[in-house]
């Protein structure tokens, strides 16, 4: 059977990426031109900038990626474009790079969802079983989808206000870390204990998550202690704060799995690199005997190569676009 190769452009916000994957599940060439240097001295991401970036590199990067792959575009089966959701400014560079070569190459635009790509990225690891959970976290998402097969997807909860990932970096910058600070926060909980009483965030029935009260426990805590002119033990609060942020989640994760049967459970988003909860993911997994897979830390920030990985089966599910493709800020997983 000829083989697949899918190539992956992704745009969604301050990494201009694009990569190659082969039958959705191997890495051919995957090249990323991170800003995050560029936005550190904003203390996030503006989109304007981020914008002008991406047309600056997005050629540079689809002519190395072709290069390392020792690939030409006649090669390539189709291209699989990040459509949203994301910075509308980043979004349309990506999309307008893959519009662009759909048409000249005369190749099929294949439209994919950025969690979707997040959740994908576990098939570049290992191939997805189901029914499974996909625990997704990132800057702009806490959500759990369940999937019973390829690309379906069934959104059973999420947040109600902040996504983990931006609760992390506000709260990291509570206490006086840099941008990106949800990272460093994780880092900083690794040398702390759990000493400062803060509440677990929406402990009810549901599958959903809110975070918004935990952050301004959080501030509230800081605030006090500052007007006591007690010294706040930063690894200490980073400890309590992340014991406290992963127990909501590892909470209503249980519940699922212990209610729907689950089999597989996944980790997508940019917080999947948080060890704190890949840990806790790890034991839960253990004391009920399902499998796990988290992806590797280069597949948990923004990058094409789970962009193509979705891109395959949302191709082999028929999902073409034409070239009226537009990109949509927000848009549910479907």
């Amino acid at each position: 059977m000829k083989d697949t190769y899918i190539l992956g452009i992704e745009s969604s916000c301050d990494e201009t990426s694009v990569a190659i994957v082969k039958n959705g599940t191997e890495d051919i060439a995957t090249v990323i031109s991170s800003q995050i240097d560029i936005h550190k001295n904003y203390g996030g991401v503006v989109p304007e900038i981020a914008s002008r970036q991406h047309v600056k590199n997005i050629t540079i990067v689809l002519e190395e990626c072709l290069t390392k792959a020792n690939l030409s575009m006649n090669d390539i089966t189709a291209i699989a474009v990040t459509y949203g959701p994301g910075l509308i400014g980043s979004l349309l560079i990506g999309l307008e790079a893959a519009k662009t070569l759909a048409f000249i190459y005369n190749k099929p635009l294949i439209p994919v969802h950025h969690i979707a790509g997040h959740i994908y990225a576990n098939n570049l690891v290992k191939e997805l079983q189901f029914p499974l959970l996909a625990v997704v976290v990132s800057g702009g998402h806490t959500e759990l989808v369940e999937m019973s097969n390829h690309y379906k997807f069934k959104k059973i909860g999420g947040t109600l206000d902040d996504a983990i990932g931006e609760c992390y970096d506000k709260v990291a910058r509570i206490i006086g870390l840099e941008y990106p600070g949800g990272p460093k926060l994780d880092k900083l909980a690794e040398s702390g204990h759990n000493t400062y009483k803060l509440p677990v965030p929406l402990k009810d029935d549901s599958y959903n998550f809110s975070f918004s009260g935990l952050k301004s426990a959080v501030i509230n805590l800081v605030h006090n202690e500052e007007q006591r002119k007690s010294t706040i033990i930063k690894e200490n609060l980073a400890a309590s704060f992340q014991t406290v942020a992963v127990e909501a989640i590892i909470t209503k994760v249980k519940r699922a799995i212990v209610q729907k049967n689950i089999k597989h459970i996944i980790l997508a988003g940019g917080v999947a690199a948080n060890k704190g909860l890949r840990q806790a993911l790890q034991d839960l997994a253990t004391t009920l005997n399902v499998d796990l897979t988290i992806p590797p830390l280069k597949y948990c920030t923004d990058n094409a190569t789970m962009i193509a990985a979705a891109g395959y089966y949302a191709y082999k599910d028929g999902r073409i676009a034409d070239l009226k493709l537009n990109s949509k800020s927000q848009d549910e997983l479907k």
